[in-house]
């Protein structure tokens, strides 16, 4: 039985509600990202999909409240915030660092009765395959370094000097975070994935994204698109037809 969200805006931002969909998209952001990331992802998918996005402390109008740098932690986090959000079927979408924090959110619904019906991890390899990665123990222009070489930041923003930072501390507590996770040994989740990364990503390797086929106990899909780690920044319709796809599938009636 579900009970009413735990969360009343915080860590769940809904851009364009739809009390009247069939079904949840809940959005987990990169490092250094924000709910806002997925504003067009909401845009595309209301009112037939209720879109959840992610906001973790620490960024935005949560620039004052503590980081969280460490992704148990953080799902632990997210997962009470979520409690009551599943009075409908759940999907899972995150992208790099917000990957991680789907499957660990995920096997903590899993380990009360519920959890997605589907997991996307985007642009990120699979739990079990570690790179000895210290980003968070740069400068701060070597954080900034980072960034522009994955292009996941405007360069005006990164030209802005107040901006950098206030989002300066973010990143490197996500780069903490990501870097100094460790999957528990033969974690797996009960749900189907769907691997998605881009063919030239400098930090997850087509065969580093269909390990993630070694974290369900369902079904895997792995998909690979044009690009580097940002692939979904121009290959966006590409993505939501793929979202699309599986919400017209979860709409079909059963046998068709």
């Amino acid at each position: 039985m579900s009970v009413s969200p735990a969360d009343d805006g915080l860590w769940c931002r809904r851009f364009h509600p739809a009390p009247d969909a069939a079904h949840r998209l809940v959005c987990f952001p990169h490092a250094g990202g924000s709910a806002s990331y997925y504003l067009p992802v909401s845009t595309a998918l209301a009112p037939r999909v209720d879109v959840v996005a992610v906001q973790y402390p620490g960024r935005q109008d949560r620039r004052n409240e503590p980081l969280t740098d460490d992704i148990a932690t953080l799902a632990d986090q997210v997962h009470e915030a979520l409690r009551g959000w599943d009075d409908r079927p759940l999907t899972f979408f995150g992208h790099s660092m917000g990957a991680l924090v789907a499957f660990e959110v995920a096997r903590r619904f899993e380990r009360e009765g519920s959890g997605p019906v589907r997991l996307y991890a985007s642009g990120r390899r699979a739990p079990s395959r570690y790179r000895d990665e210290n980003v968070h123990r740069r400068t701060d222009d070597g954080i900034i370094a980072e960034v522009k070489a994955m292009s996941g930041t405007d360069d005006r923003l990164l030209g802005d000097d107040e901006l950098i930072r206030m989002i300066l501390p973010a990143l490197r507590g996500d780069y903490r975070a990501v870097e100094t996770y460790r999957c528990a040994p033969g974690a797996t989740v009960a749900c189907p994935i769907t691997a998605l990364v881009g063919d030239s990503d400098p930090k997850t390797s087509v065969d580093e994204a269909q390990d993630w086929a070694k974290h369900t106990s369902a079904d895997f899909d792995l998909r690979i698109l044009p690009g580097g780690h940002f692939y979904l920044n121009s290959r966006a319709a590409d993505v939501l037809k793929v979202l699309d796809d599986h919400f017209a599938a979860q709409a079909a009636p059963q046998g068709t």
